[in-house]
């Protein structure tokens, strides 16, 4: 073979090919294969047929990406400074607290991104080839282009093949395209524009046979083949920050250049003073602990992980910790069909039979259910054109239903799974009926047919013929039909032919069924009996039909104002019968856009399609990147949910993938950020009312701790601008925000949701962290802590002289502060007024429990001895206590008339 490059294989159209172009191209022979002497040589050009991906960054590297953060900075250069002018216990509690949340950032992102190993994995399987004209099976990491590969059902395709020889073959592709039947396949070439779906003379890698047998030329291994574009197209999908870390990274930025202005501004006033460069570094240091709120980080992943857990119990398993307040900011949802919004079982939902159309209830593989008339049950043994065609597609069939781990799955076509439940729900006995008429022969389903036929021993005299196919080569075949009362009359074809246009319209996917009797002599059948003279008995149409609790969780989704899109690479009737159903679309032909178009469109038409559609049909899976793109560029917070390889690049894409946990491939499980455990769509609706609940929580803290950290960044300001006396020092600056801050303000993470939390809109994508009305607050709040923090250390001071004393009353006033702040914007007195009233309400107590830990360590501070010369503080008696913490308790009215005006939610 000449040295031809990966390129030039990648690049040639293979199912535009015929099978002896294809060999000739890649020199190999269509009967006995490659050489043994050739394969080394190739292996050497190709490699292996393994996929590779990006190596991850080192431990090392990743740990100090932790430290990559604005506020960071300025803590690290404070802490070193603090070191340089030896205040031992300052620079320890800075360069602490930069250690533990760097730890704990670590601690999260160790859990590196291994969807390329799991696609690797997923794709590796034995293989049957002919080598030299020996049949052997290998590894098909052995494999390589030119390799004649052989096919039989439960296969796994090893790589990506140009199929040569079929016989009754069908491949599942529905991970890898979306299409929830198996595809018939055949060798024909197919012209250059034939999309990905629909190439039925190629068996792509990971794909799975499901029925017949086939050979194909290997024409891709590895990273060239569909699943690995699929692993570049992830590797080449950069990981989005979130909008809770676009707007944490805004918000420092901004906090980082005050601090700086402020820091460099006391630096100046120090040295214009006289003062030395100690001194002025001192000053600077100072003010920038007081401003950087260091409890911030650990507070905010607290209120993350503990979002984490409760949706773990709600069904949702959070991978990536940002996911959780993600969920809240969503405003679109682009939703998989199949095994998503669907069943993934196929469901018989219309028959027609006589002459009578007839309705089947219940939905998937569970033999609940009945048929009915005019919305009423019957008795089918009492219509016997209907038991007829429902036992001619229970006959004729090769699959059955069986139970796997709790789950009921079908073994074989879901198609044929889907007609052996519809019997069943007639009544119809397997068993029995195989006893009654055993089958004497079979022709299976091929593409050139478009039929299935099986012979069974009927009465003394003759045998019966049940024949199932598509619509239109079963009607040709046919001369008569049975009607109401079960007699042969002439066939309607026209009447008929409109039936399957109804159902198709409906996005039903239609089978015909029909019957002939043969002499009993006759032991086989061929293609030639079933020529004319076939008896009509019916049809039935079946849908993989939607989730029922999905249609609830969509329109709870739309009530809270998320969009939700489904794109899927099913057919478009489908989609659009889907669409319908789930409540996606009102019309009843619902604009439906089809991976042909969407590649035809340029970015300005494809965002007109994405606004004014919300179902995609026929998507590839480039596409499905594409339409999240298109999405995102218009600002939107677009979660993804998948359950197939096909998912697996989109789903990294959006600002959250959402995977399925029991259907879903591990593929889509690695590139998610959150995976649903019951596969129920009704999670996520559970997962975005929790996601709302911890945003609302982090507002909370952000607007409880700057508050504290405004009002003793202003006291120092003052104190240094004034020339006075410092009322707090830093180490007890680093004291109350460590310490009681933290304490605190980690109380507010376990707020439990609001009872509005699902009637708001979602919100705006662009919404600052810091709105106006969250700005206010902090002013007005950071303003009362300094003057009740300047007035209690100015009136001690004066009246008693005793610095030491002043400062520990200060501090406990602005804790005092807090305190009460803090009762005034959680849940824990409106709960407990609540439960006064009703006591079947609970109490949401966690507030009490850290205002417990706070005056216990307040205690601590002041009240023990080895403890004060550490902080400059001094023992109070119960008095200096009680006007320390009432100077704090003006807060509340305030606290209240911001309540009113300047709600957090």
């Amino acid at each position: 073979m000449k040295a031809s490059t990966i390129e030039n294989l990648t690049e040639q159209q293979w199912h535009k090919k015929s099978t002896a172009d294809a060999a000739k191209y890649l020199k190999t022979d269509l009967e006995t294969g490659l050489s043994d002497a050739e394969v080394p040589k190739r292996q050497k050009l190709y490699g292996f047929n393994e996929l590779k991906g990006k190596a991850g960054k080192s431990p090392i590297l990743r740990f100090l990406m932790e430290f990559n953060q604005p506020l960071i900075y300025i803590l690290l250069v404070a802490g070193i400074v603090t070191l340089l002018l030896r205040d031992w216990v300052d620079a320890g509690v800075i360069l602490g607290v930069m250690f533990i949340n760097a730890v704990i950032g670590f601690i999260q992102e160790s859990k590196a991104e291994n969807a390329i190993a799991a696609l690797a994995k997923s794709v590796t399987t034995e293989a049957t080839i002919i080598r030299d004209g020996q049949k052997v099976r290998l590894n098909s990491r052995e494999l390589v282009p030119g390799d004649l590969v052989l096919l039989a059902s439960g296969d796994k395709v090893p790589a990506d093949l140009r199929l040569v020889a079929v016989r009754d073959l069908q491949v599942s592709e529905s991970a890898l395209t979306g299409e929830s039947v198996p595809v018939q396949k055949a060798t024909k070439p197919l012209a250059t524009e034939t999309v990905l779906a629909d190439r039925s003379n190629m068996a792509y890698a990971g794909s799975l046979v499901t029925l017949g047998q086939a050979k194909g030329i290997v024409v891709a291994i590895a990273n060239q083949t569909e699943a690995g574009r699929i692993s570049q197209l992830m590797e080449q999908s950069d990981s989005l920050e979130t909008p809770l870390t676009r707007k944490i990274e805004q918000f420092s930025k901004s906090l980082l250049y005050v601090i700086l202005g402020l820091a460099a501004f006391m630096f100046a006033v120090v040295m214009g003073k006289g003062g030395n460069w100690t001194d002025g570094f001192k000053a600077a240091v100072t003010l920038a602990v007081s401003a950087i709120p260091e409890g911030l980080p650990a507070v905010v992943t607290v209120t993350l992980a503990l979002g984490v857990g409760r949706m773990a119990q709600r069904h949702a398993i959070i991978r990536k910790l940002p996911a959780v307040e993600t969920l809240g900011s969503t405003t679109v949802i682009c939703s998989d069909k199949t095994g998503t919004l669907t069943e993934n079982q196929m469901t018989v939902q219309a028959i027609y039979a006589g002459g009578s159309s007839y309705a089947v209830s219940g939905v998937g593989y569970i033999g609940s259910g009945s048929i009915l008339q005019n919305d009423r049950p019957i008795e089918v043994s009492q219509f016997p054109m209907l038991q007829e065609c429902l036992q001619c597609g229970l006959l004729c069939n090769d699959s059955h239903i069986q139970e796997k781990d709790g789950q009921l799955s079908v073994a074989g076509d879901p198609t044929e799974g889907a007609l052996i439940v519809s019997a069943q729900k007639a009544g119809l006995a397997l068993k029995s009926l195989e006893q009654e008429q055993p089958r004497l022969d079979t022709i299976p389903f091929e593409s050139q047919f478009q039929y299935m036929a099986t012979l069974h021993q009927d009465r003394s005299d003759c045998n019966i013929i049940y024949v199932k196919g598509s619509a239109e080569s079963i009607l040709k075949r046919c001369s008569s039909q049975l009607d109401s009362d079960d007699r042969n009359i002439d066939l309607n074809r026209s009447s008929i032919e409109q039936t399957v246009d109804r159902m198709a319209a409906q996005g039903l996917r239609v089978l015909a069924f029909a019957k002939k009797d043969i002499s009993a002599q006759q032991q086989g059948i061929d293609h030639e009996d079933l020529e004319n003279d076939l008896v009509f008995l019916g049809l039935q149409g079946m849908i993989d039909p939607p989730r029922v609790k999905a249609i609830a969780a969509i329109r709870a989704c739309q009530s809270a104002g998320i969009q939700v899109k489904m794109i899927t690479g099913d057919h478009a009737l489908t989609a659009a019968a889907i669409a319908r159903q789930i409540g996606l679309s009102q019309d009843r032909d619902p604009v439906v856009f089809e991976g042909k178009q969407i590649a035809a469109m340029d970015d300005r038409e494809l965002a007109n399609a994405v606004e004014i559609s919300n179902v995609f049909a026929r998507v590839a899976p480039e596409q499905k990147l594409r339409l999240v793109e298109a999405l995102q560029a218009k600002g939107e917070i677009v979660a993804m949910t998948g359950d197939g390889v096909n998912d697996a690049p989109a789903l990294k894409q959006a600002d959250i993938g959402i995977a399925m946990g029991i259907t879903g491939t591990e593929v889509a499980k690695e590139a998610a950020d959150m995976i649903l455990t019951d596969d129920n769509f009704t999670s996520i609706e559970a997962a975005v009312e929790e996601g709302r609940t911890v945003y609302g929580n982090l507002l909370k803290t952000i607007g409880f701790i700057l508050p504290v950290n405004g009002g003793e960044a202003m006291t120092i300001l003052v104190g240094i601008l004034a020339g006075t006396t410092l009322p707090i020092l830093p180490v007890q600056i680093l004291w109350v925000n460590m310490v009681s801050s933290v304490a605190l303000s980690a109380t507010l993470a376990f707020e439990p949701k609001s009872a509005d939390t699902m009637q708001r809109s979602p919100r705006r994508p662009n919404e600052p962290l810091l709105t106006k009305k969250l700005l206010w607050r902090i002013l007005i709040i950071s303003t009362f802590n300094l003057i009740a923090v300047l007035g209690i250390f100015e009136w001690v001071s004066q009246t008693t002289g005793n610095v030491n004393l002043a400062r520990t009353m200060a501090v406990h006033t602005l804790v005092a502060a807090e305190t009460f702040y803090l009762l005034s914007i959680s849940q824990f007195v409106p709960s407990l007024f609540a439960y006064l009233q009703d006591r079947t309400q609970e109490i949401a107590y966690i507030p009490a429990i850290g205002v417990a830990c706070v005056f216990v360590s307040q205690i601590f501070f002041s009240q023990v001895s080895i403890i004060n010369p550490l902080f400059n503080t001094q023992p109070l008696s119960a008095i200096e206590a009680l006007i320390a913490i009432g100077a704090g308790l003006p807060v509340i009215i305030p606290a209240l008339f911001l309540k009113r005006l300047a709600p957090f939610n």
